[in-house]
């Protein structure tokens, strides 16, 4: 086959055969420690230490500077697949440098993270690109295409997919369970993966901490039936960090971390990220599951292969072949105006009466204002600003310094207790708290705080504080030289911190009032519990880890110098217009381990709006944030709105060139702005058609819809064309910029199973039906199938075209257990934005319709439910397969299971279940129902029969009540009854 010595370095043979060749020669020891995510070298071939994991979300992260683009959730907002992919590529070029500088750049990339943001008070909803699974689909594949490269053979960067599966909710992530009922699976949660996975940019996918169906998603079966059916590419699963220890240390799933890492590695899981880089306690773990046949050699063998495999594909053993081994593109020219680019293409005009443009000139002046104004705001996962741009600086620079003014609206507060005021003494040498090693690393004893400075004391003398609510009481308070109170690992309160930040975020507080003492207040620090204390060595809120109780806490008095209204009120009223910018801190109330607990805007922003507004109508606010806020007020009252995610490097520059009109605003919503919180449902209800969620399936009034944005130019859509060719959708229209300035349009293009006489817009509140079947089906509303964002000047036209796949209009049946397109009519309704339909055509389907279910010859899995109330489902065992259990033990759960045909007759219904309880049953006019006495444990299964006759299509609807856990139903017939 080859003269070559070492096969596995001879670049004339493939991959999977060198791949082959070097697992064959490594030791069952060498083979277990590649498992863990810091693999050791393999001295005596040659073959050199390897990690898994680099973060890359929107930029290199953790490793020092870097170009920082803007939040995942804002490339979302650009709808152009084109530009997220130049992102991609220089990402990866920047990651490929940094390897290069430092061996502690992993090649294997943590990113995207394509989780759909199906709940917007979700903590992560940064990290994601959309609600929508094909806006998401196309923002990944994109991203990943970029990352990976366009050589044939060696790749740029590996990418890991995250967070698999159904993953929304930071609230008791490593716990609880996403009841996720199949047709959400295979319509929704599995298709923001798949498009990615085949378009053959992927390396693989991270599992989430969650439990999907009560199966935890590192032994989830679904990674060998869909993840690995999508392709013939090698894929590896890295694990989440600490996940493996979770299966038995938190979420209780195995008795034994010898079980727990053998049914991981079972499932799919090829690298294991537990206990930083000591690697012994997980290979250990791996031996003893060897040494009890929990597992064999080839179930190792089979992981350490796809870990090889995307070794050599990043060209580690070929580096005079790998075309990206010489890469040196770290901060140039042309990512710096990528960045720019991007951020520009994020902003998403909401709203405009005519304010905007606001065109620089030489006698106007702006008012910036706001607690975001002079900010720019990073998150968990980027890396450290090269270069910074505020609002601020870019108005400043776009209009004059001479012509803009500052307020930011902090509140200006001073701390005095029983023994003086609170006070910041001064610090000798330079002041100001780091975040990162010399080496630019993160450092987590330096996120911790500094202990160099001195603590805060009390006396004659007072600090003035910057106080700033972020919201649910959260605070920070900052010194004049705008450094925050911070509380480092000895316990005591500093002026130390840049920013807030670091995994506990230590520079949040909250002032609680003390009963009986009027005025009076304790200070709490959020990220130990502990209250603050004022000692003669200095405040303090712990030691020896110990937190001080209430009792024992210092009583502040607070005394405001000035609201931040009045600071706001008097800028707006010297200037012509006002630019308000408000927003969150990614590290405070919301974030990664913390969801947010409302839409609403917090208090005191909502204030410097107002106060804005009231002093000069031509009030201007600009939300600066992660995710969606509810400010219906301010959608009515002001004439301009507009929202960016946190834009990186650039944010300030690109904000100013869209309010100066030197770029027409052109991003759209990547997700729906719900009026309230009464419009949510709860965090942890994951079925989107029962609570109707997302644009998909929301049939009330949002504030903004989905897909929503606003220019400067005047667009119009014009002359609808769609037709089924075959297996393909093909659709066209004419969309002209009929105003004077160039701009951006982005048209978006919906489906929907049409009505009967039913044209328009899509109707609130209806089911879509199909099939012949009397009962609506439940189908989208509308459902996003293409976009494009086209660029035209002044005047110029262009027709776009989109080429869909049919299945496109098709959706699970539970019924048939496959994808289906039933034969009928389907509406193409063509627009700006899920709500801005301009256009509408019908098209025709054959087909064959699926008809009833055939329970004679099927049988029913109890999760393929139509419809439901009160249930969840759980794993019917460990390794495979559903079952459905009521979501409360003191009520009853209640499914539908519509048009199951009993043929000429049944004499029974059979039930596969566990637990006690009770099973009530009713079709065609008559119900029977069984109860049944506890058994055995939650997998142990046993088959109960209920009498029942029934025939012909019947709607079948089932009660469930108690502990009770329903797998499948069969039918009994009257051969088998006797």
């Amino acid at each position: 086959m080859t003269d070559h010595p070492l096969p596995f370095r001879d670049p004339q043979l493939s991959f999977s055969l060198r791949a082959d060749d070097l697992l064959g020669r490594l030791t069952l020891d060498e083979r277990i420690a590649m498992l863990h995510q810091f693999a050791p070298a393999v001295e005596r071939l040659g073959v050199g230490p390897f990690r898994t994991g680099q973060e890359a979300l929107h930029g290199v992260a953790w490793m020092g500077p870097a170009t920082v683009f803007p939040q995942a959730v804002g490339l979302g907002a650009t709808w152009n697949d084109d530009l997220v992919r130049r992102v991609g590529e220089a990402v990866g070029d920047e990651v490929r440098t940094k390897r290069a500088q430092d061996d502690r750049v992993g090649l294997n990339v943590w990113a995207p993270t394509v989780n759909l943001l199906r709940h917007p008070l979700w903590g992560r909803g940064e990290e994601g690109y959309s609600e929508d699974p094909a806006l998401t689909s196309a923002i990944a594949v994109a991203y990943t295409r970029g990352l990976r490269g366009d050589d044939p053979h060696y790749w740029r960067t590996a990418p890991v997919l995250k967070h698999w599966l159904a993953h929304n909710n930071e609230t008791d992530r490593d716990t609880a369970s996403s009841s996720v009922r199949p047709r959400v699976l295979h319509e929704y949660d599995l298709r923001a993966f798949r498009d990615a996975v085949r378009a053959g940019a992927v390396a693989g996918v991270m599992p989430a901490y969650n439990l999907v169906n009560g199966r935890p998603n590192h032994v989830s079966p679904l990674l060998e039936q869909h993840l690995r059916s999508w392709t013939d590419q090698p894929l590896v699963v890295c694990s989440d960090a600490g996940a493996p220890s979770n299966l038995v240390d938190s979420e209780h799933y195995f008795d034994t971390h010898e079980e727990a890492t053998a049914a991981s590695l079972k499932a799919g899981v090829d690298s294991f990220t537990d206990h930083g880089t000591d690697s012994t306690v997980m290979t250990g773990r791996i031996r003893d599951a060897l040494a009890k046949g929990l597992i064999d050699e080839g179930d190792i063998d089979t992981a350490v292969h796809r870990l090889l495999s995307m070794r050599f594909a990043l060209g580690e053993f070929d580096p005079e072949l790998d075309p990206y081994a010489g890469v040196d593109a770290l901060d140039t020219e042309e990512h710096r105006a990528l960045a720019l680019e991007a951020a520009e293409q994020a902003v998403v005009l909401l709203r405009n009466d005519g304010l905007l443009p606001l065109e620089p000139k030489r006698d106007r002046t702006v008012a910036v204002v706001g607690l975001l104004g002079d900010a720019c705001k990073l998150d968990w996962y980027s890396g450290t600003l090269m270069h910074r741009s505020t609002p601020l600086d870019g108005i400043r620079e776009r209009y004059g310094a001479d012509n803009v003014l500052y307020a930011e609206g902090v509140d200006r507060v001073r701390l005095k207790s029983s023994d003086g005021w609170l006070r910041v003494p001064e610090a000798e040498g330079p002041a100001g708290g780091e975040t990162r090693g010399a080496e630019g690393a993160l450092d987590p004893a330096l996120l911790a705080g500094r202990t160099d400075l001195p603590p805060l004391t009390c006396g004659e003398e007072a600090t003035e504080l910057a106080l700033v609510d972020w919201g649910d009481g959260v605070l920070t308070l900052r010194t004049d030289e705008g450094l925050y109170l911070s509380v480092a690992d000895d316990g005591y309160v500093r002026a130390s911190a840049d920013e807030p930040g670091g995994w506990v975020v230590q520079e949040t507080f909250r002032l609680e009032a003390v009963e009986g003492h009027d005025g009076g207040h304790r200070l709490l620090h959020i990220g130990t519990g502990g209250y603050v204390s004022v000692a003669t060595d200095g405040a303090k809120v712990a030691e020896s880890g110990e937190k001080i109780p209430g009792d024992g806490a210092t009583v502040f008095e607070v005394e405001t110098v000035e609201h931040g209204a009045d600071a706001v009120a008097r800028a707006a009223a010297a200037a012509d217009t006002v630019i308000v910018v408000a927003g969150n801190d990614p590290h405070i109330n919301g974030r990664e381990t913390e969801d947010r607990t409302t839409l609403a805007l917090p208090a005191q922003q909502d204030r410097l709006w107002r106060a804005a507004h009231a002093a000069n109508p031509r009030t201007v606010l600009v939300l600066a944030s992660a995710y969606p806020y509810a400010v219906v007020d301010a959608a009515e009252t002001l004439p301009a709105l507009l929202w960016t995610a946190h834009g990186g490097q650039a944010a300030g520059t690109a904000l100013a060139r869209v309010l100066a009109g030197d770029v027409s605003p052109a991003g759209r919503l990547p997700q729906t702005w719900y009026a309230g919180d009464d419009d949510l449902p709860g965090l942890f209800d994951y079925d989107i058609i029962g609570s109707r969620q997302t644009y998909l399936y929301f049939d009330g009034t949002p504030l903004y819809p989905f897909g929503h944005g606003l220019a400067y130019a005047d667009f119009t859509h014009t002359a609808l064309r769609a037709e089924v060719d075959g297996e393909r959708l093909r659709v066209s229209w004419t969309v002209t910029n009929e105003g004077g300035t160039a701009g951006d349009e982005v048209p978006q293009l919906y489906v929907r199973a049409a009505r009967p006489g039913e044209t328009g817009p899509p109707p609130e509140g209806l089911g879509r039906r199909l099939g012949g079947l009397g009962e609506p089906l439940d189908l989208p509303l509308r459902k996003l199938v293409g976009h494009r964002r086209v660029h035209l000047s002044a005047g110029a036209v262009e027709r776009v075209e989109f080429d869909v796949s049919v299945e496109e209009l098709g959706h699970w049946s539970v019924a048939h257990g496959r994808w289906t397109v039933e034969p009928g009519a389907y509406e193409v309704l063509a627009g700006a934005s899920s709500a801005d339909i301009r256009l509408t055509a019908t098209v025709l389907v054959d087909g064959e319709a699926q008809g009833p279910r055939r329970l004679v010859t099927r049988g029913l899995e109890a999760a393929d439910f139509d419809r439901q109330r009160g249930t969840e489902i759980v794993d019917r065992t460990r390794t495979e397969g559903d079952a459905v259990t009521p979501a409360s033990a003191d009520s009853e759960a209640q499914l539908v299971y519509r048009a199951c045909d009993f043929g000429a007759g049944v004499d029974g219904l059979r039930f596969l279940v566990s637990g006690e309880g009770s099973i009530t049953v009713s079709a065609g006019g008559h119900s029977t129902g069984i109860t049944f006495p506890g058994t055995g444990g939650r997998h142990d299964y046993r088959v109960l029969d209920a009498a029942l006759g029934l025939s012909g299509v019947q709607d079948l609807r089932v009660g469930l009540k108690g502990s009770v856990r329903l797998a499948r139903i069969d039918v009994v017939t009257g051969k088998e009854s006797e």
